[in-house]
């Protein structure tokens, strides 16, 4: 079970029960084109078709629920089981679409906390490869910040801290790739400003010793040793056993051998 299902699990067992027993009296065809149908064969359609996994159609149809009982308690439960489903079907856009109109229309409302934790989530599962453009990894760190700083004792928070320290490890791996590139083509300054944003952005990343070595390197290749040499005593006090450490220190001997930093014992 992902993480999103497990910690949703109580609200959604909630928010699937029938606003009253019984069973639809129409057939009902596998599409959502409009006909008049009362809320209780909807909301039972759309329940059917989240329990035999086809999340899709199950969507669609908890938004003919919205479309034809607008001003109906199980509207609004509706449109939260919409985004559940859009996202159980991977229709992420979709997913965020819905939770976004569930937050505008009941900001205040009790499960508005796991609206934004299903449309940080949304962001989250469209993460490219560090190689990519990281637009949607940006949204949704941003995403994920804002229901720490609005709930920050939901029980969706701390899933979100663990996702943010994911999320800036793949920011700051970008930058990385970014500022190597840099440095292949011999533009040592550029390459310092990425190296720089990774050590004063996400210094809890693991790419920070790299990022310091790479920064003594950049230094170095600009002509101001004194520079480097800091980078090389933070990265000795800080990671003085990796081997970023042990290059940077050559480094160090080898082209300022006055401003060396001293091995770590």
């Amino acid at each position: 079970m992902s993480t999103l299902t497990r910690i949703a699990a109580p609200l959604v067992a909630a928010a699937l029960i029938l606003p009253v027993a019984g069973c639809a009296k129409n057939k009902i065809k596998g599409d959502t084109a409009y006909v008049a149908r009362d809320v209780n064969t909807l909301y039972s359609l759309g329940k059917k078709r989240l329990d035999q996994k086809d999340y899709l159609m199950a969507a669609k149809t908890f938004d003919e629920v919205e479309r034809q009982h607008p001003y109906s308690v199980w509207a609004r439960r509706a449109q939260l089981m919409s985004a559940f489903s859009y996202y159980m079907a991977q229709s992420y856009p979709d997913a965020i679409s819905s939770a976004q109109r569930f937050l505008t229309i009941h900001p205040g409302n009790k499960d508005a906390p796991y609206a934004n934790y299903l449309i940080a989530m949304s962001y989250y599962q469209q993460i490219e490869d560090v190689n990519r453009d990281q637009g949607i990894t940006q949204q949704a760190s941003d995403a994920f910040n804002e229901l720490i700083r609005r709930y920050p004792e939901s029980r969706y928070a701390a899933d979100a801290r663990l996702k943010l320290d994911l999320i800036n490890d793949h920011l700051a791996g970008k930058e990385m790739e970014v500022g190597r590139f840099y440095q292949r083509q011999g533009n040592w300054l550029a390459a310092t400003i990425r190296f720089r944003t990774v050590i004063d952005k996400y210094q809890t990343s693991s790419h920070t010793p790299e990022a310091l070595e790479r920064l003594v390197e950049s230094y170095l290749a600009l002509g101001i040793p004194d520079e480097a040499q800091k980078a090389a005593a933070v990265l000795g006090a800080n990671y003085p056993g990796s081997k970023w450490y042990d290059r940077s220190y050559k480094l160090m001997q080898r082209h300022a051998p006055a401003a060396a930093a001293t091995p770590q014992s």
